[in-house]
């Protein structure tokens, strides 16, 4: 069974991201770690139901990586966009098979990839030049080998993600890539004019009433 593992905020900065957090959801969002293979860090909190936020941004104080960094953090275009303001960039499912998923996947999603922090151990499917699925409608996809899942160890500012939706141009071209990789039950997909840019938005009630990250 795959699950909805967590969201992604891409910041130029972990500090801008904490900032726009703060300002967007009024709550403080702890620091997490470093991926020092991929150079970069990120601050997490939990979402409810074994689901979680992500903050990620590249880190100043380690050397590039060998190969592009996921999320597409090496792109131009990103990180003039997130120079601007971070925003929710993209999606990671959970699955108990990556290596049956990237196998049986009727799209390239990624090479399964292992990496480990501290006692916690996973395998992701990263595509070779960092880039994200469908410009981040369509999820990266993780196999945690560490129990229990990793966001119970996360700081819980009492926020619960209602909802995870795809605004497109393309519904149906999103959705049966989506249910390709069994997914299709863990977001909603709306249509939207051909004139607008596609987007994700998050449905997350807070401490402080619902709000909506885009």
């Amino acid at each position: 069974m795959n699950n909805l593992d967590h969201i992604v905020i891409a910041a130029a900065t972990l500090q801008q991201g904490v900032n726009y957090v703060r300002s967007t959801l009024g709550i403080e969002v702890p620091k997490g770690g470093m991926h020092q293979t991929m150079g970069t860090h990120n601050h997490l909190i939990q979402l409810g139901n074994d689901a979680y936020l992500e903050i990620i941004a590249i880190s100043p104080n380690t050397e590039a990586p060998a190969r592009p960094r996921w999320f597409a953090l090496d792109c131009a275009r990103m990180r003039a966009s997130i120079e601007q303001q971070p925003r929710l960039i993209t999606w990671v499912m959970n699955t108990t098979d990556i290596k049956q998923l990237v196998e049986s996947s009727s799209f390239e999603i990624g090479a399964p990839t292992a990496f480990s922090r501290d006692n916690l151990k996973w395998v992701i499917a990263l595509p070779d030049d960092g880039r994200l699925l469908a410009n981040g409608m369509l999820p990266y996809c993780i196999q945690w080998h560490s129990n229990p899942h990793p966001s119970q160890a996360m700081a819980d500012p009492g926020c619960l993600l209602q909802a995870l939706t795809i605004y497109h141009n393309r519904p149906r071209w999103i959705t049966e890539r989506l249910d390709a990789m069994e997914a299709g039950h863990l977001v909603d997909v709306e249509a939207i004019p051909d004139s607008e840019a596609p987007y994700l938005s998050a449905t997350i009630d807070t401490p402080g009433g619902t709000v909506s990250l885009t």
